[in-house]
């Protein structure tokens, strides 16, 4: 799976701020985590083909962060994005690094598939400027809720195929 994200990734970076060096890994790995969990087979999910639509079936956002596990992480969502478009669900997945603000994403890490909000939970949560790793502001505003109140995925509204 790395090995794959490293071939793609220049295929697949957005042109946008980023909040850490291993921003367009991070997303491809959360990605290819949850196609694991939903399609059974990460290598079914076409990858190269979502760049400006939500990531599953035009219907589910995956939203990924490389961070410590902790349940007082959140699920971010750009304020620019969440009013672009609106995915029935965004799926908040954690990358379980060992450190803050790690330089690559190493085998063996667990993916952590931590939950799900609508497009209304997140429009409804508040705003900040989550800054960046190196400790500076963000320079934009995300919608948050925090992990510990996203909804369960045994609840998942979209059937897995």
């Amino acid at each position: 799976m790395l090995e794959f994200a490293g071939a793609v990734a220049d295929k697949v970076a957005v042109a946008r701020t980023k909040a850490s060096s291993i921003d367009t890994m991070t997303g491809i790995i959360g990605e290819l985590a949850f196609a694991e969990w939903f399609l059974g087979d990460w290598q079914k999910h076409d990858i190269l083909n979502t760049k400006g639509f939500p990531d599953f079936d035009g219907r589910i956002e995956i939203k990924t962060s490389t961070f410590p596990f902790s349940d007082r992480l959140n699920l971010l969502v750009r304020q620019d994005y969440a009013a672009a478009r609106q995915p029935e669900c965004y799926v908040q997945i954690i990358i379980d690094a060992p450190v803050r603000g790690p330089k690559a994403i190493e085998a063996g890490w667990v993916c952590r598939i931590s939950g799900w909000a609508t497009s209304a939970d997140v429009d409804a949560a508040p705003l900040r400027d989550f800054g960046n790793v190196w400790g500076g502001r963000g320079g934009y505003k995300c919608h948050h809720i925090s992990i510990s109140n996203l909804r369960d995925m045994d609840e998942f509204p979209i059937a897995r195929k």
